[in-house]
């Protein structure tokens, strides 16, 4: 791998086993060595925000990734994988089996482009986000 950048990626899902999705999101993106996992935090449980009412309860985490690939090169291969995991993009903030948001690069990027913004707007807002990624350390500057 050239340089290498360290991205944050928030992980989770509401729907069917979760752990298990997630474990084979992982195995997906790291399969080519283009992208290595140097940290994943716990899972951790959340109420979801938004979306209708009466889904299930969120399992949270968050993932370090190392990768010479660019922001919008990662974010596609997420988008991939969520697909390959079985999500299908129905409802904004609606139940899902299988979400990977790209939050932030370890050097301070700032991109705003029609399909990406980092860092995240608003992960600075959600402690589902922010207790994950306490756990592995990551520190940012907003």
């Amino acid at each position: 791998m050239t340089e290498a950048f360290r991205y944050a990626i928030g992980v989770g899902g509401n729907v069917g086993d979760v752990a298990a999705t997630l474990a084979r999101a992982a195995a997906l993106l790291t399969a080519d060595g283009h992208v290595v996992l140097v940290a994943r935090s716990p899972l951790v449980r959340s109420a979801p925000l938004g979306g209708p009412g009466g889904q299930p309860r969120f399992w949270n985490g968050a993932w370090i990734a190392a990768t010479a690939l660019g922001p919008h090169q990662l974010l596609a291969r997420l988008q991939v994988i969520e697909t390959a995991c079985g999500r299908v993009r129905t409802m904004r903030w609606g139940p899902r089996i299988c979400d990977l948001d790209l939050l932030a690069r370890d050097d301070g990027l700032r991109v705003a482009s029609l399909v990406l913004t980092l860092p995240h707007p608003r992960m600075h807002e959600r402690p589902f986000v922010l207790e994950p990624l306490a756990a592995v350390g990551w520190r940012m500057s907003l």
